[in-house]
């Protein structure tokens, strides 16, 4: 059998930023049969495990050759590449950030790649006021609380376009805070973990004709100040709670922020 007649059998993922934290553990979670992963990153990553239905490619989604050979039959992009948080100058931003997701939308348009999964930010919206009821609802005007947020915003508008000019279905996924477990009390809220990102990235690939969407990213908090509705409207049910952990977090107000605003500390410098 041709290695063309494969592909045509099988879903073809491609990841962008698969060295990344989120990235490396996607590669495992998103694992399934007839799903071929090829994970795409500027690093090096780890090598093949014997089985492992999947193509390591090493370049960068700022090349749009690179895209278009990672995207050749491919149905869905989960991008994550960029830089992932702040302290960056705004040409790094620009470039790699704001230019670099229009490099990977207009590779998927040309490649008449279906749906693209778009790793936004929590600080996309991070100066607007935390307030538990009613909770931030889904599609929150952006205030982004840095150049970072800023970057997350302007591709989230990108994504919007490529929906409404080209058709693309676009979801965009507002990540709280990406960690093994709680650190301080704001993560008591927006904390996301590892297996309830997982589901979360899983179910923005299954659900059928999205649109163009913007998702809050959390996990099932207790704290939770966000809403879950278009989480819920594409099929993610948080199972992990923060709370179990809050004995073990350090107590220091909204993350180490006197603020009560959705970026926290992000918002004050």
């Amino acid at each position: 059998m041709s290695a063309e007649s494969k592909n045509a059998e099988r879903e073809i993922v491609v990841i962008t930023g698969a060295a990344g934290t989120i990235g490396s553990m996607l590669r495992h979670a998103l694992a399934r049969p007839g799903r071929f992963l090829r994970l795409l990153d500027v690093s090096v990553q780890e090598p093949l495990a014997i089985g492992e239905d999947a193509e390591v490619i090493i370049g960068s989604f700022l090349d749009a050759t690179v895209m278009a050979d990672a995207l050749r039959d491919a149905s869905v992009v989960v991008h994550l590449g960029g830089l992932s948080t702040r302290g960056f100058e705004w040409e790094q931003y620009l470039d790699v950030n704001i230019n670099g997701t229009y490099v990977v939308l207009e590779a998927a348009r040309l490649a008449g790649v279906e749906r693209v999964i778009y790793a936004s930010s929590n600080h996309a919206a991070g100066f607007c006021p935390v307030e538990p009821e009613p909770p931030a609802p889904d599609y929150l005007f952006p205030r982004p609380d840095s150049l970072y947020g800023v970057s997350k915003a302007a591709s989230e508008s990108l994504g919007s376009f490529y929906h409404d000019r080209y058709g693309l279905d676009v979801v965009c996924l507002r990540i709280g805070s990406y960690r093994e477990r709680p650190s301080n009390d704001r993560e008591l809220w927006s904390w996301l973990s590892p297996g309830d990102c997982a589901r979360l990235f899983e179910a923005a690939m299954n659900v059928a004709h999205p649109g163009f969407r913007v998702v809050w990213g959390v996990s099932a908090n207790q704290r939770a100040v966000v809403a879950m509705d278009e989480a819920h409207a594409i099929g993610f049910y948080p199972i992990d709670d923060a709370e179990v952990f809050v004995d073990e977090v350090t107590h220091d107000g909204n993350g180490g922020s006197d603020t009560p605003l959705i970026g926290g500390p992000f918002a004050e410098q």
